[in-house]
């Protein structure tokens, strides 16, 4: 992007963000990478709107622990599992209060009515807040939760019951997901009062560690520090902006020069730099990501196997890792990373074998020259740092095969909707685990229940689908295993997605930002975080 168009609103981005922090050291500032498309976790998978609103404003009934992939008490303080395991009942933290914010006061604490409503919103499309303003739950969907959860009770102000229809393994840690965020029963009644249901999308109330006060899309969110916050010793910030610039070279300079403390998604070639500088440090580790490409085989050609075999073999994997991740990444060949249980280390990749391509290509019937339209995301992820470049190796690796890839790209939130919408042929793409189980990826992103949503490969195969949805409904995980690597080599042989890479993740900062705790889901968490001298 020519940086010459950017630098009125780099200015003024850097004069907003930087006036605070000579006011008050208490002020954390945030070099994001994207704006969000709202403020509703339920609405969304992507990590730069759960950053924005889950990971600020909410809390869930159950959560992880800092840093890591172990649940812990969020919301609900303890629950107990039924012995047929179709049954959770959820003990619920008393005292809990939600947001007092200048569009809202609550007069009552969190209790199961909250529950209810945040749940019953997503289960029933004719609840009556969704009826005022009709929203999808992509993620919720994708994972099977609308049919899986039967029903949800209140049991009293702070018990609920969730009934399922089937057993799901991973449910506890389902419910510690970002889109499970729960929702404020009273500031929603308030909303359709008023008639502006759509503002729980833009204004939004939680119980969480800081309160929304306004967002400018594509310069800046501001939250201040919830002083009623439930769990007191994980606000030790004042103030919280997250200062939105695309560039990942300006976000480094805003970091160098004090503008921001915490900058996400940098460059690989920038990570030798930054740790030189003295008033730097990088935190990093393996990431529990993938980086990958996905073909929709609902459009011609790529419905057919054949084309889809040349495509993948006609990438040169290792090229594209030594240019776009360089040392951060490593080559990958399976759906899921290696630090995934259940991952299939017998999953390899076809050679890299343009002659074979062109051959196939031949058999089906494909002349030379067809075009392919060939996303790339306009935004940086510790799964892909350049997808742009990464679809300009791919692009010239399918010319040599007599394949012409029409490279599009679209501002992340249209990117996304498009791509729900299956508007294109074959896409760049990336993910990281949310919850630590196998289900968050094989399920999420190549069930037929996903085909809408995550799945941007719009692949359904019975065969892989049951498998999946069996494996999801078994407790022993060593039966998980064997079901989720049967899976797995349907995926392989297939071929919905070509895998790229793994890559590692690192996280600049300034040297003063204290007990900032990489997460391993690829999110950018703030509660917890101090600012020393």
């Amino acid at each position: 992007m020519d940086k010459t168009v950017l630098q009125p609103v780099l200015l003024t981005a850097a004069l907003l963000a930087c006036a605070p922090m000579a006011q008050a050291a208490s002020t954390l500032v945030y070099c994001s990478e994207a704006s969000p498309a709202g403020f509703d976790p339920s609405q969304y998978t992507s990590g730069t709107d759960f950053d924005a609103s889950a990971e600020t404003v909410f809390n869930r009934l159950t959560q992880f622990k800092r840093g890591g992939t172990e649940v812990e008490p969020g919301l609900a303080t303890d629950w107990e599992v039924s012995p047929d395991g179709l049954a959770y009942t959820f003990t619920l933290r008393q005292g809990v209060k939600f947001h007092t914010t200048d569009y809202f006061t609550p007069s009552r604490d969190f209790n199961a009515d909250d529950v209810l409503f945040t749940f019953n919103r997503l289960l029933d499309a004719n609840q009556p807040f969704r009826q005022a303003y009709p929203s999808e739950s992509p993620y919720f969907i994708d994972m099977g939760l609308n049919t899986t959860i039967k029903s949800v009770e209140k049991l009293d102000d702070q018990r609920v019951r969730f009934t399922l229809n089937n057993v799901d393994a991973a449910f506890v840690q389902n419910l510690a997901m970002s889109f499970a965020s729960i929702q404020s029963a009273e500031y929603a009644d308030q909303l359709l009062k008023q008639g502006k249901a759509a503002d729980l999308n833009q204004k939004p109330i939680g119980t969480g560690p800081f309160v929304f006060k306004r967002y400018q899309k594509d310069s800046q969110i501001r939250y201040t520090a919830n002083p009623a916050y439930w769990k007191p010793e994980d606000v030790k910030i004042d103030n919280l902006i997250f200062a939105i610039n695309t560039d990942a070279a300006v976000r480094l300079q805003k970091l160098k020069a004090g503008e921001c403390h915490v900058s996400g998604y940098p460059r690989p070639q920038d990570i030798e730099d930054i740790s030189k500088d003295p008033n730097l440090k990088v935190l990093s580790q393996p990431g529990f990501n993938l980086g990958f490409l996905a073909y929709n085989v609902t459009h011609p050609p790529l419905d057919q196997l054949k084309v889809r075999q040349a495509l993948d073999m006609a990438i040169d994997k290792p090229a594209i890792i030594k240019a776009v991740y360089r040392s951060a990444g490593q080559l990958a060949e399976n759906a899921l990373p290696p630090g995934q249980w259940g991952f299939d280390p017998g999953i390899k990749d076809a050679p890299h074998d343009p002659e074979k391509a062109r051959r196939l290509l031949k058999e089906a019937g494909i002349a030379p020259g067809t075009v392919i339209n060939l996303w790339a995301m306009t935004v940086q992820r510790a799964s892909n740092p350049n997808a742009r470049l990464s679809a300009q190796m791919i692009q010239a690796d399918w010319d040599k095969v007599g394949i012409k890839a029409n490279i599009v790209s679209y501002e992340w939130g249209e990117y996304i909707k498009r791509a729900k919408a299956g508007e294109h042929d074959a896409m760049i793409y990336g993910w990281t685990g949310d919850n630590g189980d196998p289900d968050n990826w094989l399920g999420v992103l190549y069930s037929c229940a996903a085909v809408k949503g995550s799945n941007y490969a719009k692949w359904c195969d019975p065969a892989y689908d049951k498998l999946v949805q069996q494996a999801k409904i078994t407790a022993s995980q060593d039966e998980r295993i064997k079901l989720y690597q049967q899976a797995q080599q349907i995926l392989k042989t297939q071929v919905p997605i070509t895998p790229i890479a793994n890559s590692r993740v690192f996280q600049p900062m300034r040297k003063e930002v204290q007990d900032f705790k990489i997460s391993p889901f690829g999110l950018t968490p703030f509660y917890g975080v101090s600012l020393g001298k």
